[in-house]
């Protein structure tokens, strides 16, 4: 199967670090951020990694290349200004099919550090396939300090809910069918929100928890606690 990485976002929050390079090669002990999600999927399996660009997209290309340090193959989309997610994800599409019919694809953020296992999102992969209707499963997260209500509910049955008490953050983790995206046109500039809610409301959400290492690297302050934390190689 295939993965996909978001790097096409501007970084606003990260500036000024990001007005000469893009944010998912900010360094974290010595790596870029970009490197770390990498090399988790190729531990997973996951061979095959498609990332969009946009903001100084050109430096990505040229600091990743084909992927084979890493042992995995690159794949770029670029897109010259951001699609936002969903919109990156359709102009993706011819990249992220494996075969013919739907596939099922790994997303994440390209900003995200963590120790999650992605080998579990494989795992559930082919349950998905089979599915009559597309699907998606996210992974959760405890609320982080900044986003103290979080985003949806996961019930008993690892089932999304829009509400309810104990609400958790998505982690900018996913799987997801192809089928999502379909109608929706090349070039359309469009967030992940709209069919995160539909998916929900129509009961085809799943998710589950995750209390591993996880942050979302956002501003220049986290950066730096983080480099603290992992050190230098």
């Amino acid at each position: 199967m295939k993965a996909m990485i978001f790097a096409a976002g501007r970084g606003d929050r990260m500036r000024p670090l990001t007005d000469h390079t893009p944010k998912p090669l900010l360094a974290v002990g010595g790596k870029p951020l970009i490197v770390w999600q990498i090399e988790r999927l190729a531990a997973a399996g996951v061979r095959d990694i498609v990332i969009n660009h946009a903001w100084l997209g050109m430096q990505i290309e040229a600091a990743l290349g084909d992927g084979s340090a890493w042992g995995v193959r690159l794949a770029y989309s670029a897109e010259g200004e951001a699609l936002e997610t969903a919109g990156g994800i359709v102009k993706a599409l011819p990249l992220l099919h494996v075969g013919d019919g739907h596939s099922m694809f790994i997303a994440i953020s390209g900003d995200v550090f963590c120790d999650y296992d992605y080998a579990v999102l494989r795992e559930r992969a082919p349950a998905m396939a089979a599915q009559h209707t597309p699907g998606m499963h996210l992974v959760m997260v405890p609320n982080p300090p900044y986003h103290p209500h979080g985003d949806f509910v996961l019930d008993d049955a690892g089932v999304l809910r829009p509400d309810g008490a104990a609400r958790l953050t998505f982690g900018n983790i996913g799987l997801y069918d192809t089928r999502l995206f379909a109608g929706i046109a090349p070039g359309t500039r469009l967030a992940m929100t709209p069919l995160y809610h539909r998916a929900i409301a129509e009961g085809r959400a799943t998710g589950e928890r995750f209390n591993g290492r996880w942050e979302n690297v956002g501003t220049p302050a986290q950066l730096a606690a983080l480099n603290a934390e992992v050190g230098s190689p």
